[in-house]
């Protein structure tokens, strides 16, 4: 049966490129590259020729994306069926959990679950004001994030509870770095990420991090074409600009756009990559700082200070 010939049951059983997206995080773009470079997704088509997707795929889609959280890359696993991924899933789930997670995070996790969305935000502040906003990032949101990932890994949470957990912190870092930020500061730094890039956690824990040193963060948000970052780098006359990758950006696109990303930037301006995607890339990175960490990006900040001083 030709793919645009579908009955009415799969129809219905089947969703559209943009539940997929909000089902499984996985990227619209993300969904299309892989379709073309793995064959994998095989969506079906409808009458209009839209893509849609039969469960079977979706839940397939679901696991490895539990699996990219891990560090799997998606070449890896992607012609793998579904009974050997959550074979995987089995096998690697228990020995990664910390069996003495923490009251605060079990709490705060229960909150999430819960969608007490009102509720996880005031705990979030309250913790944001005993720690102080580095502390908050670095011993609160970063254990909190991984405490997340693996809810998510075990199916205690779903796609949208996570992304619940996100907003609110999202909100809480963008309150505080608002109230901490200076003019003038130095380095200048542009903050962003690639078009086919839509997590901004990453950016927000690093501004966060760097914000309290001193250093001018100015944020473009995410998906920002190449030649606008160029721009905005030049006209902005900014020091540095950081993107950040996330488990689910394909590495060689990574790479390959951050070398481009490079001879477009004058010299003087820095290119710092922080994030899954890039981490042990650093031979195939000609002239881009790779971030490892949060206290990396401290040291980061130290070095140019130090080559640039006045």
């Amino acid at each position: 049966m030709p793919n645009s010939a579908l009955d009415t049951n799969s129809a219905a059983q089947a969703l559209g490129i943009a539940a997929v997206e909000r089902d499984t995080g996985i990227a619209k773009d993300t969904l299309r590259v892989w379709e073309r470079r793995y064959g994998f997704p095989a969506p079906l088509r409808d009458a209009h020729g839209e893509r849609l997707y039969p469960s079977a795929q979706v839940e397939k889609l679901r696991l490895m994306r539990r699996l990219m959280d891990q560090g799997r890359r998606p070449s890896t696993i992607v012609r793998l069926s579904t009974d050997e991924l959550a074979t995987l899933l089995d096998a690697a789930g228990p020995g990664e959990v910390d069996p003495q997670r923490s009251e605060r995070e079990a709490a705060l996790l229960q909150l999430v679950r819960l969608h007490r969305s009102n509720e996880l935000r005031a705990a979030l502040y309250q913790l944001l004001l005993k720690q102080g906003l580095q502390r908050f990032v670095a011993d609160t949101v970063a254990p909190l994030n991984d405490c997340i990932g693996h809810a998510w890994l075990r199916g205690e949470i779903d796609v949208p509870e996570e992304h619940l957990y996100t907003e609110q912190v999202q909100n809480v870092l963008r309150s505080a770095i608002g109230s901490q930020a200076v003019a003038g500061g130095r380095p200048r730094i542009l903050l962003t990420t690639f078009p086919d890039e839509q997590h901004a956690l990453g950016l927000l824990m690093a501004e966060a991090t760097l914000v309290p040193e001193g250093a001018a963060c100015v944020s473009l948000g995410t998906q920002t074409p190449m030649s606008d970052i160029r721009s905005a780098a030049e006209a902005g006359t900014f020091d540095v600009v950081a993107l950040s990758f996330s488990a689910a950006y394909p590495q060689r696109q990574a790479v390959d756009g951050l070398n481009a990303l490079r001879e477009l930037l004058p010299p003087g301006i820095a290119l710092w990559a922080g994030g899954a995607a890039v981490q042990g890339k650093n031979r195939r990175l000609n002239g881009v700082r790779v971030i490892t960490d949060l206290d990396d990006a401290l040291t980061a900040l130290a070095q140019w200070r130090a080559e640039h001083h006045n």
